[in-house]
């Protein structure tokens, strides 16, 4: 199984479901990357990689880059953060199988919110909703 989650600048949220769901389960390829180009190249958030460190997460390895139409061809799934970044990968779809690899992370109701311009409760808000959602993906792919 290869999973891709997807954020809009590849260094906060989607980075630290990379490192959890790789931390959960080994097994799993799994990679991020961001709709926007705002961060090519850059290691992920200070604050994100000290709240990933601050659960046993080491994601200071991990290099921003952007969502391309190749990914879907790359990835089984693909976990988008919130609508608007929903609405970027969708509009790349080639066909309806590329749109049917794209999935909410949480629901289209419940967003990851970004954390970007928040404090530190912000981040560690979002790593445990991606620790749950990443638990729960986890589950889903071992009961296949």
């Amino acid at each position: 199984m290869k999973i891709l989650f997807v954020c809009l600048g590849n260094i906060c949220r989607s980075p630290l479901a990379e490192g959890i769901l790789r931390h959960i389960n080994s097994n799993i390829m799994v990679d991020s990357a961001g709709t926007s180009n705002y961060h090519l190249g850059s290691p992920p958030d200070r604050r994100m990689i000290e709240t990933a460190q601050s659960y046993g997460i080491d994601i200071s390895n991990l290099t921003a880059r952007q969502f391309t139409t190749e990914d879907f061809n790359r990835f089984d799934k693909i976990f988008i953060m919130d609508n608007e970044n929903y609405r970027n990968v969708v509009a790349l779809a080639e066909n309806e199988s590329h749109i049917e690899k794209v999935h909410y992370t949480l629901s289209k109701q419940n967003n990851v919110p970004d954390p970007y311009f928040g404090g530190k409760d912000g981040f560690i808000q979002v790593y445990e909703m991606l620790h749950e959602a990443c638990q729960t993906i986890n589950d889903e792919i071992q009961e296949r």
